[in-house]
């Protein structure tokens, strides 16, 4: 096996395999890793036409990292210098007693920034626990204002809940709250300006995301559903004065400042301003798989190890340092063309 191939899918690291520095997470092109999303279900209570089909085939339970494993998954990651982590879906809030593996992760020493997106629907119940747990800042999925869009995207999903949980975040008090949507030409892109409004008004940021191809959707047409971020821009632009900015969260999203208010919007671009060569993240599945790349299969099996060898920390991070070898350059997103990754962005972890 030949672990530096970008065609191997999955790779299994032996220990003492690669020449990794200890306590870094460094790839063949010189990017280091330092921030973490851990997916804990596949689940989620929505099923938006842009993530997921209609009927959905979920992992098996049994095949699902616990609770424990995550976190032991998050320590090993930190001890390699991982900073920031997000817990990530599926909707992360759905999954039985998530707020212990929150509890666990805050109290690492070396996690800088927990943070979790999540759809909105179970804020409300769960925002003070959030914030008890450690959580800094929270990224809720808002992709339209007018309640029959809302549905039609989601399929299921209820606005009043979401906005309920949205004051429910506000009053709780955390450093900053992020609106994500997803812009759909058709569906809700005539919102962007309504949507920078209402994140404004409530002292939030927003960022705007491409679609991302990935997993077989049923009808939905990605290529004639496509608006690109430059067309956002170019639409926020007869509204508001917008000021780039070289902030950044850690993440992909490039950020400009709306002069007129004190909210940042930002973009995050997967096909009109590819963001891979500054890549410093990757992402474990909820059934123990790390990704090395969102947009390609480079693999490897956590769940293997941490079940073959339980309690092995070093075999842990071993292997997490060896996978660095096999994270590839970039995604090679193209909407015109069938998905070549049929994982869903549910599996993913979004």
């Amino acid at each position: 096996m030949n672990p530096t191939s970008e065609t191997k899918s999955d790779f299994l690291a032996a220990p003492g395999k690669m020449p990794h520095l200890q306590g870094s997470l460094i790839d063949r092109f010189g990017r280091h890793v330092t921030y973490l999303r851990i997916s804990v279900t596949d689940r989620c209570d929505f099923r938006c036409v842009y993530c997921m089909a209609e009927d959905m085939t979920f992992v098996p339970r049994a095949q699902l990292l616990t609770l424990e494993e995550l976190a032991v998954v998050a320590q090993a990651f930190t001890e390699l210098g991982v900073t920031k982590i997000r817990i990530t879906g599926g909707e992360p809030l759905i999954r039985r007693n998530v707020i212990k593996l929150f509890r666990d992760i805050g109290q690492l020493p070396d996690i800088k920034e927990l943070v979790v997106t999540t759809n909105g629907s179970q804020l409300v119940r769960l925002a003070r626990d959030l914030k008890d747990a450690g959580v800094k800042r929270i990224n809720i999925s808002l992709d339209s204002l007018d309640p029959d869009k809302f549905r039609r995207i989601t399929r299921v999903g209820d606005l009043g809940k979401v906005l309920a949980g949205i004051h429910s975040v506000l009053d709780a008090g955390f450093d900053r709250i992020k609106i994500n949507a997803v812009i759909l030409k058709n569906r809700n892109h005539d919102e962007v300006t309504d949507l920078v409004r209402f994140a404004s008004d409530k002292g939030m940021d927003i960022s705007f995301i491409e679609e991302m191809p990935l997993g077989v959707i049923g009808d939905h047409d990605r290529a004639e559903a496509y608006y690109s971020s430059d067309q956002i821009r170019a639409d926020l632009e007869q509204t508001y004065t917008l000021i780039p900015t070289a902030e950044s969260t850690g993440g992909p999203a490039r950020y400009y400042r709306i002069m007129e208010t004190d909210t940042r919007v930002g973009f995050i671009s997967p096909h009109s301003h590819n963001f891979c060569e500054s890549c410093n993240r990757v992402r474990v599945t909820c059934e123990g798989r790390l990704l090395l790349c969102l947009g390609q299969e480079h693999s490897v099996d956590l769940r293997h190890v941490v079940r073959g060898w339980p309690g092995d920390m070093e075999r842990l991070k071993q292997t997490i340092r060896d996978s660095m070898s096999i994270k590839p350059k970039g995604h090679e997103f193209d909407l015109g063309a069938k998905p070549v990754i049929l994982r869903h962005m549910s599996v993913t972890g979004g």
